[in-house]
This record gives C-alpha cells, structure tokens and sequence, in this order.
C-alpha cells in the first residue's frame, strides 16, 4: 500500500513558525515519523510540500492510480481553494484533513474547510499527532477496518 502525504504552503517553515501555534518539530520531523509509522502499519510513505496551489492540484492529480490514499494540510489553501476541493474529488481516493492547530479555537475564517465534506474525516489540534493519527485512520478506512 502507499499513501501521498501533502503538505501546503509554509509548513516547510515548522520548527520556526510561530511555534506557540505549530510547534517546535520540523517538516522533515514529521515526514520521519510518518515513514516510521508507515514502515510499521505495511505502507509506503510519500511526502512532498509546496507553497503552490497548482502543484498541490498536480500531486492529487497524479496520486490517482499510484496512491491508495491521501492525506493532506492544505494549509491556507483549506480555507480558500476550490481547485484542490475539485482535485481531490477527481482522484476518487479516500483522503484525511490534516491540522496541527485547533482551526476551531482560531480566527473565524480559519473555522470553514472547503475539502471537509471531501475527505473522510479531518483531525486537527494535536500538533504533530495530527498527522500520525490521520495516517493511521486512513490506513485503517483503506484498509476496511
């Protein structure tokens, strides 16, 4: 099995970021576990990031077929892109929201996703947890559990 992991923009800034918000781990951090986590549960971890909407859109795109899942922060980009909505749609794979903060607990604006009705489920507020906990309900969806 192998799952997409995508990261939006500024998450290559963890560890620096307004770490009272996101925390003190970095990307790469979090891509190590994910792998770990991956190696354990029998699946093949990729990981990529961009600030770039359309390479985000390529990477869904391009996920159909190779992938068997995908999870995802779209970062600033949940809360505003109809086209990352539109390609996750497309790819027909199961997907999970990721977040490091409670979107809830933030600004108003932070509170709506345009994929939350898309993916199969959304974890957010955990830190870093989030994305451990998103890749292990994923497997657990794709798997029929």
């Amino acid at each position: 099995m192998r799952v997409q992991v995508i990261h939006g923009p500024n998450l290559n800034l963890l560890g620096s970021r307004e770490p009272e918000i996101y925390g003190s781990q970095t990307l790469a951090d979090i891509d190590a576990k994910l792998s770990e986590l991956g190696a354990e549960l029998g699946t093949q971890v990729v990981a990529m990031q961009s600030n770039l909407e359309g390479e985000i859109v390529g990477a869904i795109q391009a996920a159909s077929g190779a992938f068997e899942g995908i999870l995802i922060n779209p970062g600033g980009y949940t809360h505003t892109s109809v086209a990352i909505r539109d390609a996750l749609i497309a790819s027909a794979l199961p997907s999970v929201e990721v977040h490091l903060s409670n979107t809830y607990a933030r600004e108003a604006f932070r509170r709506h996703s345009l994929i939350a009705d898309v993916v199969i489920g959304r974890i957010v507020g955990f830190g870093a947890s989030s994305y451990t906990l998103g890749l292990r309900a994923l497997i657990e969806a794709i798997r029929g559990r």
